[in-house]
Parts: C-alpha cells; sequence; structure tokens
C-alpha cells in the first residue's frame, strides 16, 4: 500500500509527464520555435508583393499611334510631316495645328524659321509663357519641356522643340505638342516621330524672320 508520500510523488511525475507532451505538441505545431504565438507571426503564409500599379489607359499612349502624312507650308516652300490618323487641323499655311477629335492633344507646326539658333528660341519661349504654375522640366537640344495650369483644362504640358538645318546656326521649324503631364510618353513619342519625318525644301534664299 503507498504512502499518502508516495501517493503524492506519483502524481507530480505524472503531471510533469503531461506537461512534457504538451510542451512537444505545441513545439512540433509552432515549427520547433514555443515563443512562435508570443511574437504574432503566422508560420507558413508569405506576404506577397503590393499590388503594380496598373497602366493608365486614357493616356496618350506611344504604341497606340497611327500616322499619316500632311502636307502644309506654302506653294513655294511646301513643308510636310506625318501627324496622327484622324487628327485634324482648322487651317493650312505655315502654322497648321493637329488635334484629336476631344481636343486633348494637339501639334502644331511653325514653318516660318528664324535666324535664331534654337537654343536662343528656347529661352525666348521660357520666358514668353504667361501660364500658371509654369514649371520648367527641361530646356536641352532645342527643345523645351514644361508645365503649367490651365484655367479651364487644369495641368497641362507642352514640349516645344526648334529644327535647325545648317547645324543649329538658325532654326527652321517649331514643332510644339501638347496634352497633360500624365501623356508625357505619348507626348515626347508624338514629338520625335513628328521630327523624323519633317521634310522641308531646299530653299535658295534666306527670308526667315529675326
Amino acid at each position: 500500500m503507498l504512502t499518502p508520500r508516495h501517493q503524492a510523488l506519483l502524481m507530480t511525475l505524472a503531471g510533469m509527464t503531461v506537461g512534457v507532451a504538451v510542451f512537444g505538441t505545441v513545439l512540433a505545431v509552432n515549427g520547433g520555435n514555443p515563443f512562435a504565438a508570443d511574437n504574432n507571426t503566422s508560420v507558413g503564409i508569405v506576404s506577397s508583393a503590393p499590388p503594380s500599379t496598373p497602366a493608365c489607359t486614357a493616356c496618350l499612349q506611344p504604341d497606340s499611334l497611327q500616322y499619316v502624312v500632311q502636307n502644309f507650308g506654302t506653294d513655294d516652300d511646301p513643308v510636310s510631316a506625318e501627324v496622327p490618323v484622324g487628327w485634324k487641323s482648322a487651317q493650312d499655311g505655315t502654322r497648321p495645328k493637329f488635334l484629336d477629335s476631344t481636343g486633348v492633344w494637339q501639334i502644331r507646326f511653325d514653318t516660318r524659321g528664324s535666324k535664331q539658333t534654337p537654343d536662343q528660341l528656347v529661352a525666348v519661349r521660357e520666358h514668353s509663357i504667361d501660364e500658371r504654375n509654369l514649371k520648367v522640366i527641361s530646356r536641352n537640344d532645342g527643345t523645351l519641356v514644361y508645365t503649367y495650369t490651365d484655367r479651364a483644362r487644369g495641368p497641362r504640358m507642352g514640349l516645344s522643340r526648334w529644327v535647325s538645318t545648317d547645324g543649329g546656326k538658325t532654326s527652321a521649324v517649331e514643332i510644339t505638342v501638347g496634352g497633360r503631364p500624365q501623356d508625357e510618353a505619348g507626348l515626347r513619342a508624338l514629338l520625335q516621330h513628328a521630327t523624323d519625318t519633317l521634310k522641308l525644301p531646299v530653299a535658295p534664299g534666306d527670308d526667315r524672320p529675326n
């Protein structure tokens, strides 16, 4: 017969055995870390990367533009360049401006030329823009890139480039494209395409204004 002292000892040993078993179970569930529950860490759950920002479907996309040749200038000095299909101009001549059907985007040409260099004309244009919140982004290689706030249309972006045919001594044509700041990629592609496809006559004389 067990004495009360022996009975107490057996109950203590039994309690220790149960405790070890429970500890082992917790250890197995928590991957060997008995304190995982206190660290608020979910074992086996991998956090995913944040979702990428979707492309601006309403913006002017470079790869969505298709082009067609447009002729302007004068009979004596004809000029041509490719502009987006469907864009219309209200006038021909030396200063045509082509707009899309919504009026959000545009491209304008000025074929009158100037005896000033492209860089000089960049500086002139920069100081002549009278718009709210004007911010010049860059003024490199005869091209002025800027943003401003239009009173009716809100934030706008413009890119003006002066093309030279004599190594930068004078300017033959100005090309300006306009849209919104979020259209920058499309506007840059539009400006470059117009520059690449621009065809000018070879004038015998130099009657360009100063």
